[in-house]
């Protein structure tokens, strides 16, 4: 016993070690490349007119003090343990105040939804703790809800942006010290070199990103303890006596002195911070601990000695405050520093890209952005994706950034804004968490947001005045993402209301009979619907249009729950609609905003599987479900005996003849098509390279003797007509204003909505449908 302990201890501290070496990389890359362009935006505006010791000395004092309320005390401190189940994000704090309350404005959850082992964290309770005003407040006003909505949106939108300006300034602000030695220099060869390595950047983010991504954290410590080092040398050559600015009373000195001119600097001050955001964002591939570590024993002191070195050269050497880094750096390190910072900013860029991704496939996930194509791939990090569509624009808008502002002084007046509403709208959700989450007193959440957002307005006052020099590019780029994102949730909402309202009757299905008044063919249809309740109007317009059917009906809804990931063997709901006889059942597949549909799944097997367990666990008598029913659904996956019911079996994919495969005879035999039909679909299937891969399985029934044979029958029924064809049945939507609408809901939903519909993927893609079966049923909305 006392050996596996120890062994167990081993493997964790391994893990935690590794968890620390990996986060240098891949979280704190864009604050730590933060010293190439602090001082030089600080002085970028009319402070220059103030190069004295004691200002130098004073904008050193507000950087040690930025850094340490804001990123030691707030995120380190504070925001670390705001976790949503170990994630982190703008996107995970809204989710999980609409976890805690009804906050959420797509009411399709099921009672069932609360019962999930991660819908609520140890010390969090449910919503059935006793309410305050302001949770009773939003969730009894819907305006309520669509602001609190929108403030969310707006900061992942802000998110966007802070994931467009920061490898434009990062790779920008690294080779520009080429123009230190090479003052002749032109500028505009410094911009192409930057946008050629822009574009590799995100080549390598397509092609790969997490292939070299071993690489990272080595890159970074180097990176970091270098600064450290040039930093110690500085303060011993040129000033030893900048240790006094970390004072406080530096900072009351500064704003005596400067005056205006000082308050206007903060906009370039706020930039030794930018990328602290990211440590809460990535929370979610690490651990809290482990980020602790690494920001207060490596990040934190070498950031601090460099930008202490960097004040005590600048108080020596005023006129080169515009290249205050490079001209730092002794003469011997200068070349090889330029080269490491340039892999520095490299490395920043990529996972800046890679969280501004994950951004994305939360706000995707919680139906608020377009449908996309999201692809994970073996990463060194679990958990990361890439979208494609996402990375070509994060470029585009990237190389029109660089070219746009030239220098990257200018790109630092938006990217401070940008950092600094992200993090004031992080302060306004935490507040709320602090006191409908953790059910603190609300004195206790006025003085974090007082504390906290006082300072985040002085800094904001000062950014708006740099708003004419390019802090209007931020705004656009958010303003553009947010109609697009809130239009889809808008369309995404009125569509499924619509879809509420029109359901079928069970009456209506019930006067039809067991056959559903047309010809029952073999298969399993499998039909898509967005309503975790009740029968969809395009089940029964499918019926008034052709006269036949699938023998087994299913209707699956996929929806996102507001946690992060959902175990596996929780993931799927069954239930059954209308008697026995009718062969008609329901699966909700509930995914986690940040779980993501791996294409080599088996969506078919693990169905049935699960329709199977269910059909026995109901003939056992509802106490086997083990209270896991909800109404006629159930979570089958938690039955110990699941997988054991039925024996499977796998043999080659598609691409064999079905006279050297005997499953594919037994499939041509069961089905009520022609052979004719039948070659023409095993020819399509071979030339599906999806398909041709994929291997078939087979399920048998095993010889157990069942008290009803009912039963039995109806499991053969399952199995036969898995093996004879399973169909996907989903809906092509036109959806259209009505003709009283106003003028504003006919843009959004007429223009916006449609037009995002139909030039972004389709359903079937995002549901990893293949073509081959798809079955598509035209419907149009008048919402």
């Amino acid at each position: 016993m006392r050996n596996a302990a120890m062994v167990e201890g081993s493997g964790r501290r391994k893990k935690f070690l590794l968890l620390v070496y990996q986060s240098f990389g891949l979280v704190f890359g864009d604050l730590s490349i933060s010293p190439l362009y602090v001082y030089k935006s600080t002085f970028s505006g009319s402070l220059s007119n103030h190069q004295t010791e004691d200002t130098i000395f004073g904008v050193f004092s507000m950087i040690f003090w930025t850094l340490t309320l804001f990123s030691l005390l707030k995120y380190m401190i504070i925001m670390l343990s705001a976790d949503d189940n170990g994630e982190g994000g703008i996107m995970a704090l809204y989710a999980l105040l609409c976890r805690n309350a009804k906050f959420s404005l797509l009411p399709n959850y099921q009672a069932a939804d609360e019962e999930l082992s991660k819908y609520h964290k140890p010390g969090y309770s449910n919503r059935d703790m006793p309410s305050n005003p302001i949770k009773r407040f939003i969730e009894k006003h819907k305006k309520a809800k669509t602001g609190l909505l929108l403030v969310a949106l707006f900061g992942a939108c802000m998110v966007i942006s802070v994931g467009v300006l920061t490898p434009a300034i990062s790779v920008l602000s690294s080779i520009e010290g080429l123009k230190v030695r090479a003052t002749n220099m032109p500028n505009s060869i410094v911009i192409v070199i930057a946008c050629v390595l822009l574009v590799g950047i995100f080549f390598l983010q397509h092609r790969g990103g997490h292939k070299v991504a071993f690489l990272f954290p080595p890159i970074m410590i180097l990176w970091l303890l270098s600064i450290a080092v040039v930093g110690i040398y500085n303060v011993i050559k040129w000033n030893p006596r900048v240790y006094q600015a970390l004072s406080p009373y530096y900072v009351y000195k500064f704003f005596w002195d400067t005056g205006k001119d000082g308050w206007t600097s903060l906009a370039g001050i706020i930039l030794c911070v930018t990328g602290t955001e990211a440590m809460f964002a990535d929370l979610g591939y690490f651990t809290a601990a482990s980020l602790r570590v690494t920001f207060s024993c490596v990040i934190y002191p070498c950031l601090i000695l460099q930008y202490m070195g960097q004040a005590a050269f600048l108080s020596k050497n005023f006129s080169a405050v515009s290249t205050s880094f490079y001209a730092s750096i002794p003469d011997p390190l200068f070349w090889p520093m330029l080269v490491l910072a340039t892999f520095a900013a490299i490395v920043a860029s990529l996972a800046v890209i890679s969280g501004t991704i994950s951004v994305v496939k939360q706000c995707h996930a919680l139906e608020c952005f377009p449908r996309v194509k999201v692809v994970h791939s073996r990463r060194w990090i679990h958990g990361q994706i890439y979208i494609p569509e996402i990375n070509w624009i994060l470029m585009i808008l990237n190389l029109a950034v660089t070219v746009g502002f030239q220098h990257a002084k200018r790109i630092g007046n938006a990217y401070g804004i940008a950092y600094l509403t992200v993090t004031f709208v992080t302060t306004w959700l935490m507040s709320l968490i602090i006191n409908l989450v953790w059910h603190k007193s609300l004195v206790f959440s006025l003085l974090f947001i007082l504390f906290f957002g006082s300072i985040e307005i002085i800094f904001l006052s000062s950014t708006f005045m740099r708003i004419p020099r390019g802090e209007w590019v931020p705004f656009i780029i958010a303003a553009v993402f947010l109609v697009i994102m809130y239009a889809w949730h808008y369309g995404t909402r009125k569509k499924y209301l619509y879809d509420l309202h029109n359901k079928v009757s069970m009456r209506w299905i019930l006067t039809q009979g067991p056959s559903l008044g047309v010809i029952k063919v073999p298969g399993i249809g499998l039909i898509y619907t967005e309503l975790a309740t009740g029968i969809p109007a395009m089940f029964s317009q499918f019926l008034t249009n052709l006269p036949a059917f699938y023998q087994v009906v299913v209707f699956v809804c996929v929806k996102t729950v507001p946690v992060p990931y959902v175990p596996h063997k929780e993931r799927y709901l069954i239930g059954r609609i209308g008697p026995k006889s009718y062969r008609m059942y329901r699966c909700i597949v509930r995914n986690g905003y940040k779980d993501v549909n791996y294409n080599e799944d088996d969506f078919e097997n693990e169905l049935v599987m699960s329709i199977a367990e269910f059909i026995q666990l109901e003939s056992e008598g509802p106490r086997t479900l083990d209270g896991t029913v909800d109404g006629r659904m159930a979570v089958v996956r938690t039955s110990e005996k699941f997988g054991t019911r039925l024996r499977r079996s796998e043999s080659a994919g598609f691409g064999e003849s079905s006279s050297s495969n005997p499953l594919a005879a037994s499939v041509t035999l069961s089905s009520c098509k022609s052979a004719t039909l039948q070659n023409l679909k095993s020819k399509n299937r071979q030339e599906s390279t999806p398909l041709n891969n994929r291997p078939m399985v087979r399920f048998e029934l095993l010889n157990t003797k069942y008290r009803d044979l009912n039963v039995r029958e109806e499991l053969l029924e399952l199995v036969e007509a898995k093996h004879a064809e399973v169909a996907y049945i989903v809906g092509h939507s036109h959806i259209k204003a009505k003709s009283n609408s106003s003028y504003m809901k006919k843009f959004v939903v007429g223009m916006v909505y449609s037009f995002l519909r139909k030039n972004c993927r389709a359903p079937a893609v995002g549901l990893n449908i293949p073509h081959i079966c798809l079955i598509e049923i035209g419907m149009n909305y008048l919402v």
